[in-house]
């Protein structure tokens, strides 16, 4: 059985941590086919969404510490590090995807799992998701970006209160203070992720990724700089069939068709 099993729907690739015996706890297989699926994706014209889930009734609980500790015993420097390149390629991979991301969080997300969450770009709970930066707990620091991701997304202070504690956060206090967009039913989570994916599909992929590219820029840029990046990105999007498209569509009062042109 594969660590990651790929499926897709009308456009939209889905992506399904398949370790559900260990809740999806992350492995070095798991991670470096993700990285390639994510990869491919971002070079297939007919891939518009990517969404991120796990099997059975949980994320990610994180790195597989007992896998760890059974195949290296007491690993040396050398060894931790090459353990985090992994994940740490894969944030990297991730930052360089262009299209819209979305984790549909079905369980609980802990450490490296809640890490791998904070990675996307939009991410839908189930009720029964929870969330926790568990690192502090087994003597560890987070090492798969979530010192990064987590203050843009809760601000400094509460951030570092959930890495300095470890503490679970259920779904309704994710959506509280802005860790997740949505809480859905769970057994409605995957219904109402991939509807949403899919309207994403429809919409126009140039201008979706240059609203990506430019949204994430402006959060290490001043206000100039990206209003002047703005100016540039719109000379071409203006100049794109699916440009026409919507004037067109706008004028007849009809659904828009973007193919990408």
């Amino acid at each position: 059985m594969a660590d990651l099993e790929l499926g897709t729907h009308d456009g939209v690739m889905v992506a399904t941590l398949n370790r559900p015996d260990k809740k999806n706890a992350t492995s070095k297989e798991m991670l470096e086919a993700l990285r390639t699926a994510l990869e491919q994706a971002n070079d297939d014209e007919t891939i518009r969404c990517f969404v991120l889930t796990g099997a059975g009734n949980a994320f990610c609980s994180g790195g597989d510490l007992g896998r760890r500790s059974k195949e290296m015993g007491d690993p040396t420097p050398l060894e931790r590090k090459n353990q985090l390149a992994h994940t740490q390629r894969l944030a990297l991979a991730i930052e360089q995807f262009e299209k819209p991301l979305i984790a549909a969080v079905n369980g609980p997300a802990v450490g490296a799992g809640m890490d791998l969450s904070l990675m996307c770009d939009i991410r839908f709970a189930a009720a029964s998701a929870r969330f926790s930066e568990g690192y502090i707990k087994v003597g560890l620091i987070p090492g798969n970006g979530g010192c990064w991701f987590l203050p843009r997304l809760v601000g400094t202070a509460r951030a570092l209160e959930l890495l300095w504690t470890g503490d679970h956060v259920d779904a309704q206090e994710a959506l509280r203070i802005g860790l997740v967009n949505r809480v859905i039913a769970d057994n409605e989570l995957m219904p109402e992720t991939l509807a949403f994916a899919k309207r994403l599909a429809e919409g126009p992929p140039l201008q979706q990724r240059d609203i990506k590219k430019l949204m994430y820029q402006g959060l290490r840029t001043d206000l100039r700089t990206s209003l002047e990046a703005v100016t540039t990105h719109m000379a071409v999007v203006q100049s794109t069939a699916d440009y026409k498209e919507a004037i067109q569509a706008f004028k007849e009062k009809r659904k828009a068709v973007f193919t990408g042109r």
